[in-house]
């Protein structure tokens, strides 16, 4: 089960009541719009619901598309890349971070990728993840789409698409990636212009 939508960059009006408790906002103020939709992803990748909202400030008019997520190796192939040992507890480690392509024109789209590893899961159950993507511009939070999943343990990629607003400023936006698992977390910045 996945719960995916946009936070911060909204007010909780615009989040269906029975997922006000999992919003966390950011408090940059400024509300838009928010449809809730099930979307179609990349052949071969997952997708569950998503929310679409707009986002604020230099981005303002752009939309956040679909989340979609593939496992690319299982508990036994990831512990043993790490040399995993159940005594160290619940590990997260991004393996990877980008956004593609690095360089766009307004009304373009970027991706926001990430790989990472998790292991420490309880046998027989699944860890409560949370993934971030805080997207700045000169230094100020403009959008920060958090998605809440269970993962058994192994190696995940995820993505999610942002079209760039024909209005949006140009230059340098910065782009920090963070999963959370229980108390370990891991975290990667990357960075996209528009030209």
């Amino acid at each position: 089960m996945i719960l995916a939508f946009m936070t911060g960059v909204f007010g909780c009006a615009s989040i269906p009541q029975e997922h006000k408790g999992a919003a966390t906002g950011a408090g940059i103020g400024a509300a838009t719009g928010a449809v809730a939709g099930a979307l179609l992803g990349s052949p071969g990748a997952k997708t569950e619901m998503a929310v679409l909202g707009g986002v604020i400030g230099a981005l303002a008019g752009g939309l956040i598309g679909n989340y979609a997520y593939d496992k690319k190796k299982s508990k036994d192939d990831t512990a043993a890349k790490y040399k995993y040992k159940p005594s160290q507890g619940v590990m997260v480690k991004i393996e990877s971070a980008s956004v593609v392509p690095q360089n766009v024109n307004p009304g373009q789209k970027v991706e926001l990728k990430m790989t990472y590893a998790l292991l420490g899961s309880p046998p027989g159950e699944m860890l409560d993840v949370s993934e971030t993507r805080e997207i700045k511009y000169q230094g100020e939070l403009f959008a920060k789409p958090k998605m809440f999943v269970s993962r058994e343990d192994g190696t995940y990629s995820s993505a999610i698409p942002i079209t760039v607003p024909s209005s949006a400023k140009k230059g340098k936006y910065t782009v920090v990636m963070t999963v959370k698992a229980q108390k370990a977390s891991d975290s990667r910045q990357v960075s996209f212009n528009v030209k």
